[in-house]
């Protein structure tokens, strides 16, 4: 008999194990099952897609469709059944197309029909109703995916990681930006994971090959924002309200954001972030909009308690969605692929509905805020570069924490404000993702006019994180693992899993994981990356920083 649901995809997975009655993020065992059967429809895709790349053929539809597929099933994303159901029978569409294509194209070249496969994800056929399709998927869920449990946490990691690539990827192209290896990646690898002869090192040497594919895909998220928005610069957000009608955004999506600041401009309303959304008043191409007012709140979990007190329109453009409040559901949207039943969903990029909603809703007081710092993308720290490592050298930066990644609601996490306040005054603290929100509002002074603070931007943003380690062990000619840096992660979802990827592909050292490991990764597994990278998990703040430091 299948399990009603099993998930533990992310850091909140029950008792560290994993959920089987409920989600912790709200997911339901419906929605789990539905979630469960998009993972099997795309292998089944991804099978064709990659027969017909081997002969050369491709199509950009279904290539596309597979990024709207992965990030679907990310951590607080898609919440609604029917909406699931309406993308599995697209899913089902595109399968049949990556088939068609193969077939032709076997046809075509080697004169003779394809071989025939008749077992597995390729022969998925979908159930024809939300329910049905629900029955179906409860029988596919991960521990259907290898019964040998080292190989499955190994798959795991390589489909979470893909996941998360699927999400920065979506972004990208969005903005045009699109990558034909990408794309061939995500159908092999998947693929791969449907071949019952594959191994436990094929999917080890896939996972670290995801790692590689995400650090391009990465790239190209960055040089859409920096051609569309420019590059970030260091500036001011105040973290209050301005008088009048008002619009939050939370979420990642950059140009969704633009796109509402071009069309609520001179109607009197005010526009704000929420969340991860905050690195967008970093952007020149953003601020130029004078109603861009700032931002509200702190990091996603906390969306039910500040939201409420938020009188204006509210929409939530990507994965952090909660189970709304009631006190603010007839005033909320979602966009782009975040969805949640009985919520107003918005198509393409009229944000009409959001506008006229804010309009008709009573002002915000006028209640200025902190000012806070944010903007340091690697460019703008590129142009201080000089300086940086000069304070190195002289002894006045002694050492750099990164110190970022998702925030949560699981205890433990209080661990990374102790962390940040308690790092020595000639350290510097590189930041990024919404765990600031622990920390970026207090007050860290600087040192020799550098801020002791760097807010690298968004989850989206650790591409200039990256770059901003590469070009340190540059300037000191040696390799990263022998900078004075040392990573100090948190993580949540697929997003913070294939950017750890990323740095164990970039064969970074020394990272410490919190506030719990992946319950995916089996002890096997987890024994390779401690011997292999010395991954590990975070003690206390005190234990850390002496190791950090060499006390």
């Amino acid at each position: 008999m299948a399990q009603a649901m099993f998930c533990r995809q992310c850091e909140q997975a029950a008792r560290g194990v994993g959920c089987d009655v409920m989600g912790n993020c709200g997911k339901d065992p419906q929605v789990s099952a539905l979630l469960d059967l998009m993972v099997h429809g795309l292998k089944g895709t991804a099978v064709y897609a990659h027969l017909a790349r081997e002969l050369g053929e491709k199509d950009q539809e279904v290539d596309r469709f597979m990024l709207d597929g992965l990030f679907t099933r990310v951590t607080n994303v898609n919440f609604d059944p029917d909406d699931i159901a309406r993308r599995l029978q697209k899913c089902f569409q595109m399968k049949e197309r990556a088939k068609s294509l193969y077939q032709d194209a076997h046809q075509r070249q080697k004169g003779s029909p394809a071989p025939e496969i008749t077992e597995g994800p390729a022969t998925w056929t979908p159930a024809g109703d939300t329910k049905a399709l629900i029955d179906q998927g409860r029988q596919y869920g991960i521990f259907t995916w290898h019964q040998d449990p080292n190989i499955l946490s190994t798959i795991e990691i390589l489909i979470y990681g893909l996941l998360g690539m699927g999400a920065f990827a979506w972004h990208a192209t969005e903005m045009g930006k699109e990558d034909e290896e990408i794309y061939a990646f995500i159908h092999r690898s998947l693929a791969a994971t449907t071949d019952p002869q594959a191994t436990l090192q094929d999917f080890v040497a896939l996972s670290l090959e995801c790692g590689k594919m995400n650090l391009r895909t990465m790239e190209l998220l960055y040089q859409g924002h920096e051609e569309r928005l420019q590059a970030p610069e260091p500036m001011s957000v105040n973290l209050g309200t301005r008088g009048g009608k008002g619009i939050v955004v939370s979420g990642h999506d950059l140009p969704m954001l633009e796109e509402l600041l071009k069309q609520s401009e001179g109607k009197g309303i005010f526009v704000y972030t929420h969340g991860e959304m905050l690195p967008a008043n970093g952007y020149p191409g953003l601020r130029k909009y004078s109603h861009f007012a700032g931002h509200f709140g702190t990091a996603w979990q906390n969306q039910t308690r500040e939201l409420p007190g938020f009188n204006g329109a509210i929409i939530f453009n990507t994965n952090c969605i909660q189970k709304p409040d009631a006190n603010y559901t007839d005033r909320l949207f979602t966009w782009g692929e975040v969805a949640w039943p009985g919520i107003p969903h918005l198509e393409g990029w009229d944000f009409t509905p959001v506008i006229d909603k804010a309009l008709s809703l009573p002002d915000l007081p006028e209640n200025p805020g902190q000012e806070i710092l944010v903007g340091f993308g690697h460019e703008a720290v590129f142009k201080v570069a000089g300086a940086v490592v000069d304070a190195v050298k002289n002894g006045a930066i002694r050492r750099f924490f990164l110190i970022g990644g998702c925030d949560g609601a699981k205890s433990g996490r209080n661990y990374f404000t102790e962390l940040a306040e308690k790092v020595p005054k000639d350290c510097v603290i590189l930041t990024l993702a919404c765990g600031k929100n622990r920390f970026n509002r207090l007050e860290f002074g600087d040192i020799g006019g550098i801020p002791r603070l760097l807010d690298v931007g968004q989850c989206n943003d650790a591409y200039s994180a990256i770059r901003i380690a590469l070009a340190l062990a540059d300037a000191f000619q040696c390799q990263v693992n022998d900078l004075p840096l040392s990573m100090i992660l948190s993580w949540y979802e697929q997003k913070a899993h294939v950017i750890l990827l990323t740095l164990l592909h970039l064969g970074i050292k020394g990272i410490r994981l919190g506030p719990s490991l992946p319950a995916y990764v089996s002890p096997a597994v987890l024994d390779f990356l401690v011997q292999n990278y010395d991954l590990g998990p975070i003690t206390t703040a005190e234990q850390d920083l002496q190791h950090a430091l060499g006390a």
